[in-house]
């Protein structure tokens, strides 16, 4: 039974692209493999649920990879993680602020539609984060997705706690949850040493374990619009030739 989904690309700037910064390096792809049963539905793929697909998964594009030493397949990059949290608030509110307490220490109020930017400042201004500890994204309002790198690279840090004094909408509320914990690697099999990012997204076949992908290895990447969270400043291992700009 032959399990390898083999394929062909084209490099074009496409709209499901948004992590890719420039077009340099997508004309100088490597050709490589993908280890099937070490990606995720959901994580790294979309499961077919639908008649267009015809059955077929969808692998998204811009995933962090790792080359698997024993097997020379390619799996997700599995190198150190930063903490990431995400900061909501919901029921709609029209006013009022809320504050956020990161080990002890709680920030300045913060309006209850403040750009990312301020949020991150109000947590810069703590005693316990310094410039480059955090970085926020998000619209204003939120759902705003706090990472942090800096001291606490490959940190599992404390979640952070929120209260909110809002005005208007419906019951509003502000909370934190964490979407990736931060810690050091654990992939001792090549896939910790980072070898770039799956260029365009493929389909293959449910229960297929091989896929053909090319590999980008040089070029512009926007870091925070990748589909798997990663922070470029905690990356500790590139593959020989790798070189990769991030904004």
């Amino acid at each position: 039974m032959n399990d390898f989904q083999p394929l062909s690309y084209s490099d074009n700037v496409t709209a499901d692209r948004p992590w890719l910064a420039s077009l340099v390096g997508v004309q100088d792809t490597n050709s490589i493999t993908l280890d099937l049963t070490k990606f995720t539905s959901g994580t790294h793929y979309t499961a077919s649920t639908s008649p267009w697909m015809q059955g077929r998964n969808v692998m998204k594009s811009g995933i962090p990879l790792g080359k698997v030493t024993a097997s020379g397949l390619y799996a997700p990059y599995a190198g150190p993680t930063s903490e990431t949290q995400t900061v909501t608030i919901s029921g709609s509110p029209t006013g009022g602020t809320f504050t956020l307490t990161f080990s002890g220490q709680t920030t300045s109020a913060i309006a209850y539609n403040a750009t990312a930017a301020t949020v991150q400042a109000a947590l810069e201004a703590l005693s316990n984060v310094a410039p480059g500890d955090v970085t926020v994204t998000g619209n204003a309002g939120g759902p705003y997705t706090v990472v942090f790198g800096g001291a606490y690279l490959s940190d599992d840090v404390a979640q952070m706690t929120a209260s909110g004094s809002f005005t208007g909408g419906s019951s509003p509320a502000v909370a934190v949850t964490t979407s990736t914990a931060g810690g050091a690697a654990t992939a001792s099999d090549g896939s910790q040493i980072l070898a770039g990012f799956l260029v365009d997204h493929i389909f293959f076949n449910p229960g297929s374990t091989k896929a053909a992908g090319a590999l980008l290895w040089r070029g512009e990447v926007y870091a925070a619009k990748l589909p798997i969270p990663m922070d470029p400043t905690n990356v500790a291992s590139v593959a020989p030739g790798v070189n990769i700009h991030y904004r």
